[in-house]
């Protein structure tokens, strides 16, 4: 299988690839803890059918530490017992915030209060913009239909 479309050898691609990436710097360098954000990765990327960001996020998971438990139920994370209530939150901000053409009101008041419980401004401000990119990879990936299965961690580094 290949890729519709070549990102890392078309000039605009790249360009806006560089883009991205530079603005995921932003979260990489908060204080929004590290094993969250590649749970909202995963999620997002599971919600959107984003196999390349699905194997890579939960392959770079495993590489810090995440356990195998974690990574096969975050997909079912409301009825597992095994994320922090900061997570749950986090998580639950990330459906909201993916599924936001299935949602008539977008994100829920509630939704938002139970992470701003959690997280700081910054880190909320980092938890907003990782939702945000990861939906862009996810959509970039998913229409030009990026294959899956052969990321190697630190690939992109």
């Amino acid at each position: 299988m290949e890729a519709r479309l070549n990102v890392f050898g078309n000039a605009v691609a790249t360009k806006y690839m560089k883009y991205l990436v530079a603005a995921g710097k932003a979260v990489s360098d908060s204080t929004l803890p590290a094993a969250t954000q590649e749970l909202v990765k995963l999620r997002a990327s599971q919600i959107n059918g984003c196999g390349f960001c699905t194997d890579m996020h939960s392959k770079e998971a495993a590489h810090a530490g995440e356990t195998s438990v974690r990574l096969n139920l975050v997909a079912a994370w409301r009825e597992a017992t095994v994320f922090t209530e900061a997570e749950r939150a986090a998580l639950e901000l990330t459906e909201q915030g993916t599924r936001i053409a299935d949602a008539a009101g977008g994100v829920s008041d509630e939704a938002w209060a139970d992470a701003a419980k959690h997280y700081d401004e910054d880190q909320l401000a980092a938890l907003v913009a990782l939702i945000s990119l990861i939906n862009s990879f996810n959509r970039l990936n998913v229409i030009i239909q990026q294959p899956a299965g052969d990321y190697q961690v630190g690939q992109f580094a």
